[in-house]
């Protein structure tokens, strides 16, 4: 079994550090995002890779960096047979790429060299990509740009929404993890480097780009929609009882229809497109639930024939 160190924060990670854990290799240390103000009472929460190691009796490190020299010579001082890193949220200076005995190692959830970068699950549906992966590549200094020891595709569906298909690779690439360290163990792991053609960027994303813009093709609201569903969430804004309001979009379909682009057509929220038209499936109100669109226009009584913006 392997030493190894652990590095990531959200719930996409803790998958992967509970199939190590059960995999039997000794996890001597787990780093993690610091506590950070969260809820409506904004207290200082941990983050779920934290509470999971903390549940499991594994020490846990929160540095806000890790170039300081003190926190290499930390990091360099668990022995590590090697590093994993899943969506960490921190760079990792070449001292540290440099410190595990067999290299670090991360699993990115894209198909390399495409996505590279802080969001690839939602700018592959963003883009209306048809295939992702998951992939454990060994880590360089270059944003996500090392070799490729192991990868499994995995088909997105043509109404599959980020937080979907986040879940599904999340599981899947844990498994995927326990495998390439089962073969780095074995010193068996190949490592192939990443093509020089097609390299893609998936950038943080700008508050401006969660508004829905109607008057484009109703693919690109769809694939808009499902990948900012559920977070941040696609968004426009109604006239109800004289004051404009924002809806957020989780769910919409594609359908024939066409109008006045912004225009909604019926009795199901089927709103036109600059080309086309979505049916806006779950939608959700300021402070309110998550409910089905009928609901919501039944509720705040708006008509067919009204524009949204």
């Amino acid at each position: 079994m392997l030493r190894i160190v652990f590095m990531g924060t959200p719930e996409f990670s803790v998958p992967s550090l509970a199939e190590i854990v059960a995999a039997g290799h000794e996890v001597v240390a787990v780093y993690s995002q610091p506590p950070r103000p969260a809820g409506r009472g904004m207290a200082e929460t941990k983050s779920p890779v934290h509470k999971f190691a903390e549940a499991s009796g594994i020490t846990v490190h929160t540095p806000k960096s890790l170039r300081p020299a003190d926190a290499q010579e930390q990091f360099r001082a668990h022995a590590a047979d090697a590093a994993v890193v899943v969506a960490y949220g921190l760079l990792l200076p070449q001292a540290v790429l440099d410190a595990p005995r067999l290299g670090c190692f991360n699993l990115h959830a894209s198909l390399l060299p495409r996505w590279r970068g802080a969001a690839p699950i939602q700018r592959a549906i963003m883009a209306g990509d048809t295939e992702t992966a998951a992939m454990v590549m060994r880590m360089e200094i270059g944003l996500d740009t090392g070799p490729v020891c192991l990868a499994e595709r995995m088909p997105i569906s043509a109404d599959m929404t980020a937080g979907e298909l986040h879940d599904a690779l999340s599981a899947q690439g844990a498994g995927l993890l326990v495998r390439a360290l089962a073969a780095l163990e074995r010193n068996s792991l190949t490592q192939t480097p990443q093509p020089l053609d097609g390299v893609t960027y998936a950038a943080k994303f700008d508050k401006a780009e969660a508004r829905i813009n109607f008057s484009r093709p109703a693919g690109h609201v769809h694939n808009l929609i499902r990948g900012l569903s559920p977070f941040p969430g696609a968004w426009f804004e109604v006239e109800i009882d004289g004051k404009h309001e924002r809806i957020k979009v989780l769910r919409s379909l594609l359908v024939d229809a066409k109008g006045e682009p912004g225009t909604i057509l019926d009795d199901q929220l089927t709103i036109a497109c600059g080309t086309g038209a979505v049916q806006l499936l779950t939608v959700q109100r300021a402070g309110k639930k998550a409910m089905p669109a009928e609901d919501m226009l039944r509720g705040a009584g708006i008509q067919p024939g009204v524009k949204v913006s």
